[in-house]
């Protein structure tokens, strides 16, 4: 089901749930909070060049259409079900083009598939059903495959939500695929946790090079990427100069 209203369309599936909304004359905006945050990679690693993007979740398209928008990236979106892909296509802007492919395929067995190993920079999870409550895909198995996708060095961002059931064994699976090199935003109004999680090195930076680095992503993108840091750091204890992920 789509709806309208003051200039955002927004997608429904079988519920009163939104699964996603596009500004109509700035399709590539992102319009909610958790959206914007799940691109908080950007404080932490630029847009892959040699390597893929990838997006678990198709929804309205609006992680999609954010990196198509702004980025060289080959981006990769895992969409099972084909009439989402069609609904994007027709009312939310979604293009298709040779960097930029939907797979329709469950993203548990995506993340499995050896064929995706350590192709990927970036990978972004939003996985949820009809009723935009419990992701989907929680086991630590499926961690474990997201760790695998972006293993030498990548950064992994996952929309949980804070109130559900489901949310610690998420977080204990996601700490466990990833060793605990983990760190959360605090819950929005809308209930959404968004969780970053690193693989590769070990990743130390100065709290100066954050900050220009956020600067610079919030100039480039329109993004709150100060404001982020500032949350991030102050939420996880990550006190002192230098600072490590």
């Amino acid at each position: 089901m789509i709806s309208e209203s003051q200039g955002v369309r927004y997608l429904h599936f079988n519920s009163e749930w939104i699964q996603g909304a596009m500004r109509v004359a700035r399709p590539e905006k992102l319009e909610f909070e958790y959206t914007q945050q799940m691109m908080a990679w950007l404080l932490f690693l630029a847009p892959p060049v040699d390597r893929d993007i990838g997006i678990l979740g198709l929804g309205a398209g609006s992680l999609t259409r954010f990196c198509q928008h702004h980025f060289d990236s080959d981006i990769v979106t895992v969409e099972w079900n084909p009439q989402v892909t069609a609904i994007c296509e027709s009312a939310f802007a979604l293009r298709q083009t040779g960097s930029c492919q939907v797979v329709h395929q469950d993203a548990y067995d995506w993340v499995l598939d050896p064929f995706n190993d350590n192709g990927y920079g970036v990978l972004m999870v939003d996985l949820y059903d009809y009723t935009a409550q419990g992701p989907v895909c929680s086991s630590a198995e499926f961690y474990q495959g997201c760790r695998k996708v972006c293993r030498d060095l990548g950064v992994v961002t996952i929309n949980l939500f804070g109130h559900h059931g489901s949310f610690r064994k998420n977080i204990r699976n996601i700490r466990r695929a990833f060793d605990d090199r983990v760190i959360l935003f605090p819950e929005t109004v809308d209930g959404n946790r968004i969780v970053i999680a690193f693989s590769g090195p070990p990743l130390q930076v100065t709290r100066s090079q954050l900050q220009q680095r956020a600067r610079l992503v919030q100039s480039l993108y329109r993004l709150p990427a100060t404001g982020w840091l500032k949350t991030l750091l102050s939420e996880n204890d990550k006190g002192g100069e230098l600072i490590c992920f």
